[in-house]
């Protein structure tokens, strides 16, 4: 029996993921689909008759699909076999690549986030870099999935990256050497009385990760632990139960999410189990314009609770679940856009993002870069239409003095605040006032 496979995914190449199986139904086509399929037949037979080379009927097919999918929306798209077998081994976290998420705007491909660890991150690629042409061909113009593939390769074999950045005039070349990526989804470290967990992507290790950096932390820092920061910033998204036992941890009931799809009946809520694993301590979730997806709804289900102080800037704002549904006779798989995700509140961040409920910019120059050169759900054509606003339209902005260096502004506010202390290089912006400095400590 065919099975459809509910899956939460980044909205991007290379990353999707499955998660329930449920029965497959049958749709029966009707005679009106039969003659607007004539259409198709007359175009294929005039290309096979008069196009300038030769085109197999597999090649027009997929391009076809392809085409009739990705106008739907940014992130509907068809995966054939070797696309279907790669999604599902990065599912597992571990794969063979150079470490990249990206997307497509405009024709280009763009760097959504470098993860950590991997040969992008070592050789300084960043978020929001353009990706113009591999190993010195130009790769504006093919599809996202032509240019991922060439970036594909055989480990310990190198490609050549033409680098576009925002905020420099000219290209630059970056080689790297393609590596077998192991994706350790949560890292964790003590700073101080406090547990600072990064969880970079949500697959199959993260509820294990999180479990042993929280347990860890626990033990080494004692009695005096004051709180946890959660750093979501640049995590793309992943599994759907991921990010569901995520929020889990953190929280001792109500609703987590739910999803909605085209039927009004059609509602999946999902909800916390009495636990709450960091014991009532506070907790901090810093986010940015790279978290995306399933890292949103972890974002929005603490914010709604009130579990949780959100930190940092606007979120992506994708907000859309995909079913990723095999295809008979090993022809692949289709990702369909099938519903929207809502936070406890009710709240659709499709295309609007979870806005923090204190915004931190990293550096003097975020202030314009965040309006100059941000790229959302929202600003990706054919995206689904948003609901409402994000929710936060007044808050406190922080940025650094001007002049001051930081190696990780946004992390040393969040360390300040559960410290109880003052940064002696914020400004600090609270609605209604004047910006004030606070004095040192």
């Amino acid at each position: 029996m065919n099975k459809v496979m509910v899956a939460f995914l980044a909205g991007l190449a290379g990353f999707s993921v499955a998660l329930i199986a449920l029965p497959m139904s049958g749709v029966v086509a009707s005679s009106d689909t039969y003659r607007e399929l004539d259409l198709f037949g007359d175009v294929l037979d005039q290309v096979h008759a008069k196009y300038v080379r030769d085109v197999t009927d597999a090649e027009l097919v997929e391009a076809a699909v392809n085409g009739m999918l990705t106008s739907l929306d940014p992130h509907s798209s068809y995966l054939n076999s070797k696309d279907y077998r790669d999604m599902q081994v990065q599912t597992r976290g571990e794969f063979g690549g150079l470490g990249i998420e990206v997307t497509q705007e405009e024709g280009v491909v763009k760097i959504v986030s470098p993860m950590d660890d991997t040969p992008a991150f070592r050789a300084g690629l960043k978020s929001g870099d353009y990706i113009i042409a591999i190993d010195g061909v130009s790769i504006i113009g093919l599809s996202l999935n032509e240019a991922v593939e060439k970036m594909r390769g055989p480990t310990n074999t190198t490609v050549t990256l033409t680098i576009q950045r925002p905020g420099t005039k000219k290209p630059f070349d970056v080689t790297l050497t393609r590596a077998i990526v192991q994706i350790k989804s949560v890292r964790f470290e003590r700073k101080g009385d406090i547990g600072y967990i990064r969880i970079t992507t949500f697959n199959e290790q993260t509820e294990d990760g999180l479990n042993n950096a929280m347990d860890t932390l626990a033990r080494e820092i004692g009695p005096r632990l004051k709180g946890f920061i959660v750093d979501l910033r640049n995590n793309p998204g992943g599994l759907l139960d991921q990010a569901i036992a995520v929020s889990d941890a953190f929280l001792d009931q109500g609703e987590i999410v739910s999803t909605r799809g085209r039927a009004a009946s059609d509602i999946q809520r999902y909800n916390a189990r009495r636990g709450d694993l960091a014991q009532g301590k506070p907790v901090i979730v810093l986010v940015n314009g790279g978290t995306a997806s399933a890292s949103e709804i972890v974002a929005g289900a603490l914010q709604d609770h009130h579990r949780a102080t959100i930190i940092g800037t606007l979120s992506f704002g994708k907000g859309s679940v995909q079913t990723v549904i095999p295809l008979d006779r090993g022809k692949g798989a289709l990702r369909l856009t099938t519903a929207k995700y809502y936070t406890p509140a009710g709240r659709s961040i499709q295309a609007t993002g979870i806005a923090p409920d204190i915004e931190v910019l990293q550096s003097v120059e975020d202030e314009a870069d965040v309006a100059r050169i941000r790229r959302s759900e929202a600003d990706l054509p054919g995206h689904l239409s948003a609901e409402g606003e994000n929710g936060k339209s007044e808050h406190v902005v922080v940025r650094p003095k001007q002049g001051t260096t930081h190696e990780d502004f946004q992390l040393e506010y969040a360390l300040s605040v559960l410290n109880g202390t003052e940064l002696a290089d914020a400004i600090i912006d609270k609605p209604g006032t004047t910006p004030e400095t606070p004095a040192p400590n």
